[in-house]
């Protein structure tokens, strides 16, 4: 079986690994501006990869399931991890007051990292 849930939770693993990397270069790039718009990326970028993991968390944290508990667990687990996303943003900006750029820019780098590291393993499996 070439989609199995051991391969999904490896994916996941993957992921949330690049997103981090990610995260961290973008906070070291945006600590040449100053240390809070470094501390803005790392929230930025750290809420993104806690959603990922939330996500997954949401997707293969029930065992095995029929296809359509799979796909509301799936969907739960990605409207959950916006509303991660959505929240650690409000956080950052709104209530520690960290700059607005960075902390977007870290989000974006994270997620710019979820969908390469999604995009070579699709292109390895189909290769």
């Amino acid at each position: 079986m070439l989609n199995s849930a051991a391969a999904g939770r490896r994916l996941t693993l993957r992921v949330v690994a690049n997103q981090a990397v990610a995260t961290l270069l973008t906070a070291v790039a945006c600590l040449m501006i100053g240390p809070r718009d470094a501390l803005a990326a790392l929230a930025g970028g750290g809420a993104m990869t806690l959603g990922s993991l939330v996500a997954a968390w949401g997707a293969f944290g029930g065992g095995v399931a029929g296809a359509g508990a799979a796909l509301g667990r799936l969907l739960l687990g990605t409207a959950a991890k916006w509303l991660v996303v959505a929240m650690g943003l409000y956080l950052a900006m709104a209530v520690w007051r960290l700059p607005a750029v960075p902390a977007l820019a870290g989000a974006a780098m994270a997620a710019a990292a979820f969908m390469l590291a999604v995009q070579r393993s699709t292109t390895r499996t189909n290769a």
